[in-house]
């Protein structure tokens, strides 16, 4: 007998599994991913406050994980899980890849992780692996799940640019600690749709930085074109070159070169994590310096005035035991939504 079952009876009982992910497309994919034959009975939590209520009434014995979440985020949901002794097996599935996240996950009891987007095969052995389900892996019928349809409304074209850019962000995200040797943290991508000339003024509403320098790359493809740039202050670039093994000297070209190396670094895989979730090829160009101790409104204004309407996707990186923060947009014209929309469903297997 599995050791996950307390009893026989219980081994021929619909198991109860709960997913939480504060984005409504991820509950899409990853219940789009579960064995067609596993006898399961699946509900949905958007944050670990939600989780923590379903699983007390007894919906959450196998819980599927995301970490980056309002209110309860992915760590303190686990930590409330262990601290009360909640019965409920834990996977992580998040767009998080970094060394660190996982050994912090391990240490808080989850089982395992699966990174985004799910890999059935790697999901089917860790099923196996703990006793939880040793069927047929097929998934193909998942998807007809009623309750987990997806429409095509704003709000569910804002959720799932928000889920691509999470799954991006998190791959970025590990190519930046693996360089530093530091833990980024990560937060929940802010994504809207919005007049051009209001993104400068939302920007600086939200940003006490009097000055900022930023780099700027336009990229292009099929299914998906904008422009990219990232915002620094000089602290955090000094401090950035320390961690990278260099110095910066105090002349503008020295300060350049660590500007272009570290938007190229953030800037290109996560468009590479754009472009495998697509299925396309993205071209972007050689990075371009928009502004050096220049106001938010000049940079973004200098970046975008070509569009009316943009929708804009933020990431605030965080790398708070060095007090580093910067960052990064991504800046897509209006224009193109419907069609990189539609290629997200095509891609993911998730269109109606």
């Amino acid at each position: 007998m599995s050791p996950f079952y307390k009893d026989d009876q219980q081994r021929f009982m619909t198991l109860p599994v709960l997913i939480c992910d504060d984005s409504k497309f991820a509950r899409k994919l990853i219940a789009s991913s579960l064995p067609d034959d596993w006898e399961i009975d699946i509900s949905f939590a958007a944050n670990g406050v939600e989780a923590i209520e379903a699983i007390k009434a007894g919906k959450g014995d196998v819980l599927f994980l995301d970490l980056n979440m309002p209110q309860m985020d992915g760590y303190e949901t686990m930590a409330y899980i262990k601290k009360h002794d909640l019965p409920s097996m834990v996977i992580v599935v998040s767009g998080d890849v970094q060394e660190e996240a996982r050994k912090r996950i391990k240490k808080l009891g989850a089982l395992d992780f699966i990174r985004k987007p799910i890999d059935n095969d790697k999901l089917s052995e860790i099923l196996s692996k703990y006793g939880i389900f040793s069927g047929n892996t097929n998934c193909s019928e998942r998807t007809k799940l009623e309750d987990n349809q997806y429409g095509d409304s704003l709000d569910e074209k804002l959720d799932a640019f928000r889920e691509l850019s999470n799954v991006a962000m998190g791959q970025a995200g590990e190519r930046l600690a693996k360089v530093l040797d530091k833990f980024v943290e990560l937060p929940i991508p802010n994504v809207s749709l919005i007049q051009a000339n209001e993104l400068a003024m939302a920007l600086a509403a939200i940003d006490e930085r009097q000055n900022v320098s930023a780099i700027s790359k336009g990229f292009i493809s099929k299914h998906i074109k904008g422009e990219a740039f990232i915002v620094f202050d000089e602290a955090n670039v000094s401090t950035l070159s320390k961690l990278m093994g260099r110095q910066v000297e105090n002349n503008e070209p020295s300060y350049l070169e660590v500007l272009m190396d570290v938007s190229n670094l953030i800037i290109g895989a996560c468009l590479n994590g754009l472009s495998s979730q697509l299925d396309t090829q993205i071209t972007h160009s050689s990075p371009m310096l928009l502004g050096m101790n220049a106001t938010i409104r000049d940079i973004v204004d200098k970046s975008i005035s070509r569009w009316e309407q943009v929708l804009v996707i933020e990431i605030a990186y965080a790398i708070s035991q060095e007090n580093i923060y910067f960052e990064l947009l991504l800046v897509i014209p209006s224009t193109e939504v419907d069609a990189t929309f539609k290629q997200i469903l095509n891609t993911k297997g998730a269109a109606k």
